[in-house]
């Protein structure tokens, strides 16, 4: 197929090829050590610490690249940089699979933030915003998000599978080398399926999603147009709460082992079955924002984490009542509503870029503008989690973890009310 044949292609396929790359691409990166936290720590020899602050340089990166990601999204088609945004990304899973050092770490991960980030993130993003039309926005990146959740959920459950190939029946008599093939074996799955989406992205994203390319100079009055609005920041702030939620799941699996005694396996198979809830809640809340309001859904659902990541900040789950499994069963079920509750903010909150009127000509440029600032937990957030993890290693350490997410739903909550206040000024 030739790039000018591609304009007949169903929308069906354009949104089923965003969802597809639009997780993928952050699967190295975030999947292989969200679903096998433990396992990886081992093999790179890394200490939580260590590991939040290669995140962070993978943040620090980001940030640099959401910016002029957000103009070059608006100037260059959407088909080439996701395309070669793929290519890189599987690039570096050829050199994670030889078990870098603590700085190569640090390198690969920096270098993730920019093929991640500059030359996908805001693509995606428009396009999206593209597909939904002018009464769909909720619908559309819920079923992104949710979309992109059940790839995650999918993907993490075949590497679930790979992984276990590589283990003995008894895993009190796993070897460091048989841990290590089956964390090789997790990476070169990824990295098979990044690169290959490579190909699949320069061949089927339809150049009807190459319209509305601005110029240099529309590109700078797009910026001070965006930069002007209040609500553009308070999006920022409400994506920065979220995202910080968001990546608060990738210790829940560690959470298992740590606190519930649960083996590596068993936690990580329950987390990935776990992600099955995230198409759900992302989804479910694209169509209730275009019924009542997406400002109105995030608030409701930013209510919910903080109820349950109070709840999860003082219980005990070996002691409820005198009970252990009454204990697991209410840290479980504060799991699960948790998750879908961020899960429900992350699938709309781009749709307040809609909400807000900003013109579709500009929104590479706000998604930019927002994600600058909105995403900066990739910065901070592993680091400051992952030293309050090891400062008290176990429950204590937990439940202090749980009240730091806790202080975000709380900011969340305010900067929704904002963002509905400034709508109406």
């Amino acid at each position: 197929m030739t790039q000018g044949q591609n304009t007949s292609i169903p929308s069906w396929r354009v949104i089923l090829l965003l969802i597809l790359a639009g997780e993928i691409i952050f699967g190295l990166p975030f999947h292989t050590l969200r679903f096998f936290r433990a396992s990886f720590l081992e093999i790179f020899a890394l200490s939580n610490a260590q590991l939040g602050d290669i995140f962070a340089v993978y943040g620090v990166m980001a940030m640099l690249a959401y910016f002029p990601g957000g103009t070059l999204a608006d100037r260059v088609s959407p088909r080439k940089l996701m395309s070669l945004s793929l290519f890189a990304t599987a690039v570096g899973g050829i050199y994670y699979a030889s078990i870098p050092s603590y700085f190569g770490m640090q390198l690969l991960f920096g270098y993730w933030g920019i093929t991640t980030i500059l030359l996908f993130w805001a693509a995606m993003i428009k396009a999206t915003r593209e597909w939904g039309g002018e009464d769909n926005q909720g619908r559309a990146f819920g079923i992104l998000d949710g979309g992109r959740g059940l790839v995650a959920a999918i993907t993490s459950s075949v590497a679930v599978i790979i992984f276990s190939f590589s283990l003995p029946e008894n895993s009190a008599d796993i070897t460091v080398a048989e841990r290590q093939a089956g964390v090789q074996s997790v990476i070169y799955f990824y990295t098979a399926i990044t690169f290959a989406l490579s190909i699949l992205a320069w061949y089927f994203i339809p150049t009807a999603q190459e319209k509305q390319l601005t110029s240099s100079r529309q590109s700078l009055k797009g910026f001070v147009s965006v930069a002007k609005l209040k609500t553009t920041w308070c999006q920022a702030f409400i994506i920065i709460c979220a995202y910080c939620g968001y990546k608060g799941i990738d210790n829940y699996s560690l959470y298992a082992v740590t606190v519930m005694q649960m083996t590596e396996l068993e936690a990580s198979q329950i987390t990935s079955l776990a992600a099955y809830i995230r198409p759900i809640a992302a989804i479910s809340a694209g169509f209730i924002a275009d019924r009542f309001i997406t400002s109105r859904t995030i608030i409701f659902a930013f209510s919910i984490t903080l109820i349950c990541y109070g709840l999860m900040s003082i219980v005990d789950p070996a002691n409820v009542f005198g009970s252990k499994s009454v204990g697991y069963l209410i840290i479980i079920v504060n799991l699960i509503v948790s998750m879908f509750a961020v899960f429900a903010i992350r699938g709309v909150y781009f749709s307040l870029i809609a909400e807000s009127k900003t013109s579709k000509k500009f929104t590479g440029t706000a998604v930019g503008v927002i994600s600058v600032l909105g995403f900066t937990p990739d910065i901070f957030f592993a680091s400051i989690s992952g030293r309050i993890l090891d400062a008290n290693v176990g429950l204590i350490g937990f439940q202090n973890y749980f009240l730091f997410l806790s202080f975000f739903s709380i900011v969340g909550i305010i900067a929704t009310s904002m963002f509905v206040k400034f709508q109406k000024v």
